[in-house]
């Protein structure tokens, strides 16, 4: 099932990111920075560990898991969180818990397309990648 989501992503478009990245703590320098970030997402399968590497300009971060299985998790922003990555629905569904509060970062593909929904309280981003080709 996490097959449909293994390759290359590239951003293309984004809604409401810098309202997302401000709900969650992030300062006005760094939110400028990511806003104007367009990430490239690589998604990998081997054997039942999944690993999602996400490469700009800025800054590089990856992260391997096994799907069900809770994991130590520092974001891009630095917050120190614990991660577990499913699958629900034919989408992968991230959710990360901190400091008593919780985001979720949802990837559902359609085609070449992947749409990542990120939900924090009542603030909802969303991100539009293409697959690379």
């Amino acid at each position: 099932m996490v097959d449909a989501f293994v390759g290359t992503w590239n951003l293309k478009e984004s809604e409401k990111f810098d309202d997302y990245m401000k709900e969650l703590g992030v300062g006005f320098a760094t939110r400028k920075v990511g806003n104007l970030t367009k990430p490239t997402t690589i998604i990998s399968v081997d054997g039942d560990t999944v690993t999602v590497k996400t490469q700009s300009a800025i800054k590089n971060t990856e992260l391997s898991f096994k799907l069900g299985e809770e994991f130590d998790e520092t974001t891009a922003d630095d917050r120190k969180v614990k991660s577990i990555v499913k699958i629900e629905d034919g989408k992968m569904v991230h959710v990360q818990k901190w400091d008593g509060k919780e985001t979720s970062l949802v990837r559902e593909v359609d085609g070449d397309k992947l749409t990542l929904t990120l939900t924090i309280g009542e603030v909802v981003s969303k991100r539009h990648y293409e697959k690379a080709v």
